[in-house]
């Protein structure tokens, strides 16, 4: 009796710690382009590049894609799907670019999960022909997503993802 107590108790740790966390949650990363801010800020308006850069993109080869309107420009929308969990199936719109400043991002998620994100690519110049880019990922959470990212630690993962895909990012500007 006093085990099943002790594994309740346990377990209940958990479930009540994700009932209390922040339903909202960012992340943000940022990374040093040795290019001039004009160059890098063309090269990320263009939805389509994600291709070369997003590891969430890149996960599946045989990822299908349908591309909207015209890239680089507010209501674009790439549409994916992917046999693949970890993809899984969404599409992702610009909703705003502010040239040489910014690029605005929903996200809209349908499998496995269904939910939506807001995301923004900042630039910024940083001196002796380099720019800074941050990367932001944001959203609201769910209880089942507050468990989710508190037992899996997602928002070190999703982190760690966003840095890998600025690092391609980086590695496909410098070397244009």
């Amino acid at each position: 009796m006093l085990i099943l107590l002790v594994i309740l108790a346990i377990l209940a740790i958990p479930l009540t710690a994700a009932a209390f966390m922040d339903k909202q949650f960012t992340i943000e990363e940022t990374i040093l382009i040795r290019k001039p801010l004009s160059e890098v800020f063309s090269y990320l308006k263009l939805l389509r590049n994600a291709e070369n850069y997003n590891k969430w993109v890149m996960t599946d080869p045989k990822l299908q894609k349908e591309f909207s309107g015209t890239d680089g420009t507010a209501g674009f929308i790439y549409r994916w799907k992917s046999d693949m969990k970890q993809v899984g199936q969404g599409e992702q719109e610009i909703k705003q670019i502010i040239e040489g400043d910014r690029i605005d991002y929903e996200i809209r998620f349908i499998k496995p999960f269904s939910g939506t994100s807001v995301s923004s690519l900042l630039t910024q110049p940083a001196g002796n022909g380099q720019t800074e880019v941050t990367w932001t990922f944001s959203g609201t959470r769910n209880y089942v997503m507050c468990l989710f990212h508190l037992l899996f630690n997602l928002s070190s993962a999703l982190s760690k993802d966003l840095q890998t895909s600025l690092q391609n990012q980086k590695q496909q500007i410098e070397k244009n």
